[in-house]
């Protein structure tokens, strides 16, 4: 038994040191990031219809076209307001003049308060009727509320269309609206005017940034989750209204200590890492973890700025082990020196 003891022993001595890599504790540029999808709109959107049931007379716009607010889109027939209009204004032309006349009797004395109090009233229903007509007209007269882009048309002068038949979508794209959600547990991180950044399937390439505009007040029950809605520049009119947008928000930003993620080896709700100390042996040390990002993680307490930590190598060790470090790692794709054998 002593013999096997003493092999034994010599087994444990001639097993050979593990070689492992370190890299120093540095400090790096942190947040809690927020990942959401959300559906794109734009900034103003309205479908104009006709009011009416009439005759499409013409349209004033181009397929996609641009149009500025207040600029007519499109004219339905309105032969039959104008002349009831012309039937009001003479109408309403004759009750003044009878009007002046009654007022002027009245002040000789020869008219009654009756009589001017019924051809005032006369008047004013003349003048309303006018009113009517006119504002009929205006009714088949369709005007842009906004400047904005216009839609693909699907009706065409000469046609008729019922009351409420859509005759052209008008998009403000200039800012886009972007509305998606957040769990309530996220809730604490958001702000107004906290900058985000989206891409989409069709600009995989291109990042657009904006920032959030409000926070929705009510917590959806069935989903527990906040609609937030933020607002994008859009001068180039990449974005369109109901793309699919991916959102990425970093929230609370900071600078903390971080290692890479292959340092940190976790043992139930534990975390720790190996030092090297100056005897050249492994020392494992708790740390406590926060955020990652980018491949590294970040270190809230157990450590300090420029200690090594082991990066390679980690599951071969256990605590006191002697250990060989290695030099730095070559990056890939890197040549030897010139003469190097």
């Amino acid at each position: 038994m002593l013999i096997a003891c003493g092999g034994a022993e010599g087994a444990e001595r001639k097993r050979p040191i593990p070689t492992v890599r370190t890299e120093a504790v540095t400090n790096t540029r942190f947040a809690d990031r927020v990942e959401a999808v959300g559906t794109a709109n734009a900034n103003e959107q309205v479908t104009l219809s006709a009011p009416v049931t009439e005759r499409l007379v013409r349209i004033n716009f181009d397929d996609g076209g641009y149009v500025l607010r207040g600029q007519t889109v499109a004219v339905l027939a309105a032969g039959q307001e104008r002349a009831q209009l012309a039937e009001a204004q003479a109408v309403a032309r004759n009750a003044n003049q009878q009007l002046r006349r009654v007022s002027e009797l009245k002040r000789r004395g020869f008219a009654t308060n009756s009589s001017l109090d019924s051809q005032v009233a006369l008047s004013s229903a003349a003048r309303a009727q006018a009113a009517e007509a006119s504002a009929s007209i205006g009714d088949r007269v369709i005007t842009a509320p906004f400047s904005g882009w216009v839609s693909l048309r699907s009706i065409s002068p000469g046609a008729i269309v019922a009351a409420g038949t859509e005759i052209a979508t008008i998009s403000d794209v200039r800012i886009i609206k972007l509305d998606f959600p957040v769990p309530e547990t996220l809730l604490p991180l958001l702000r107004r005017g906290l900058p985000i950044t989206v891409t989409s399937a069709a600009w995989p390439s291109q990042p657009f940034r904006g920032m959030i505009a409000n926070i929705d007040p009510v917590i959806d029950p069935n989903t527990r989750s906040v609609v937030v809605r933020a607002e994008l520049p859009n001068a180039d009119r990449r974005l369109r209204p109901g793309m699919l947008l991916n959102v990425v928000i970093d929230a609370a930003p900071r600078e903390g200590l971080s290692v890479p993620e292959l340092a940190v080896v976790g043992e139930g709700d534990c975390r720790f890492v190996y030092l090297i100390d100056a005897q050249g042996k492994a020392q494992r040390s708790e740390v406590r973890t926060g955020a990652r990002m980018a491949g590294r993680i970040e270190i809230v307490s157990g450590l300090r700025v420029g200690q090594k930590v082991v990066t390679e190598g980690v599951i071969k060790l256990t605590d006191g082990m002697k250990v060989k470090v290695a030099g730095p790692a070559r990056r890939q794709g890197s040549r030897p020196a010139a003469g190097a054998n």
